[in-house]
């Protein structure tokens, strides 16, 4: 089986979409969105892949990677196999690569690799004047087998071990008064960051005219210049674990295929963590 790019443009889409598109499913994975949504405006032939339906509902954060049984049933009903290729992608008109990262990253982490993030979202499909509809494609449930990947994910304890141990680097997805605990957070709990941990605002690794990734070498130069070594082990976090997984896809395209995410990012870190675990700029 071929290997497919954590990326695929709107044209690649465009020509590869056909009634059934056998092999393909495509995957509307908007944050904060519904099915109601959904069903106004979608890529033909997509299902809703509801990020905050698909998690762990009995803990205290915000989309907690489910129990690998819930993915596989979940995913099932998307009429998703083994062998599909999944593109994913969101209507985040600012960014439009918001939430997808993030569903790539799941689909990763239970061991599905044929997974790809549609580059400019459907706010780029749109200007292309590609083909949009209101209409759901009827799709029948199939297997999916959970592969679980445990080392794409970081947990709170791996966290806390790491600020003696260093096993791992730490990159940081947040603005930079927020890494800096300058700025109020939305949520409850401590201001700052995880000691020793670098910081790589999601949004700087976008194309500001066009919203689509920069260059691979473009990249490699960005991790290295925040003293991000693409050569360790290295882990990303954020404020809830969504666009901490966007600095994974970014060092993915850079060459850095294995990077881990802390699932619970600074809504449990700074929940969690002693003041001593905390770190704030001066």
């Amino acid at each position: 089986m071929h290997r497919v790019s954590p990326l695929v443009t709107t044209r690649w889409l465009s020509k590869v979409l056909t009634p059934g598109s056998p092999g393909i499913r495509v995957l509307d994975s908007t944050l904060n969105s519904s099915e109601k949504d959904f069903r106004q405006r979608h890529i033909p032939g997509a299902q809703f892949f509801d990020i905050d339906e698909c998690c762990d509902h009995t803990s205290a954060y915000s989309h907690t990677i489910p129990h690998p049984t819930l993915f596989g049933d979940y995913v099932g009903h998307l009429g998703i196999t083994n062998d599909t290729h999944v593109v994913v992608y969101d209507t985040n008109d600012k960014f439009c690569m918001f939430s997808s990262p993030r569903a790539w990253w799941m689909f990763r982490a239970f061991g599905h690799n044929r997974v790809s993030v549609l580059e400019g979202g459907l706010s780029k499909w749109v200007k292309e004047d590609h083909q949009v509809t209101s209409e759901v494609a009827q799709i029948e449930r199939t297997d999916f087998d959970v592969k679980y990947q445990p080392q794409l994910l970081k947990r709170f304890e791996d966290m806390i071990n790491n600020i003696d141990s260093q096993n791992f680097q730490v990159m940081d997805a947040r603005a930079a008064g927020r890494f800096a605990g300058t700025v109020e957070e939305d949520r409850k709990g401590k201001l700052g960051h995880i000691p020793g941990t670098k910081n790589l605002p999601f949004s700087t690794l976008f194309n500001e005219e066009t919203s689509t990734f920069k260059s691979p070498e473009e990249l490699k130069q960005m991790f290295e210049n925040n003293g991000i070594d693409l050569s360790g082990p290295l882990a990303a976090t954020c404020g809830s674990g969504i666009t901490a997984c966007i600095l994974a896809l970014g060092a993915h395209l850079a060459g850095k295929e294995d990077v881990a995410v802390f699932d619970g990012s600074w809504e449990e870190y700074g929940q969690r963590a002693s003041a001593q675990q905390v770190e704030k700029q001066p």
